[in-house]
């Protein structure tokens, strides 16, 4: 069984590229999500939520590498 999700936010920090010992590339950065919703009293409250994602796939590491930065979406 796979499980899959699927996260909008914003980029926290800018990638970091590590090489494992087999000199396989690991691309780890921190992502921002938020949800807004209305109290009791009718006031807007949020609250913002960190994810630490590592991925492994070359395709998507080179592509991270090239065009992913801190703020994006």
């Amino acid at each position: 069984m796979i499980n899959k999700v699927t996260l909008y936010g914003n980029v926290g920090r800018s990638p970091e590229i590590f090489l494992t010992q087999e000199g396989r590339e690991i691309a780890t950065f921190a992502l921002a999500t938020s949800v807004h919703w209305k109290d009791k009293i009718g006031e807007w409250q949020s609250a913002t939520d960190w994810h630490r994602i590592t991925v492994l796939r070359e395709s998507t590491i080179g592509w991270i590498k090239n065009s992913l930065r801190r703020g994006d979406k």
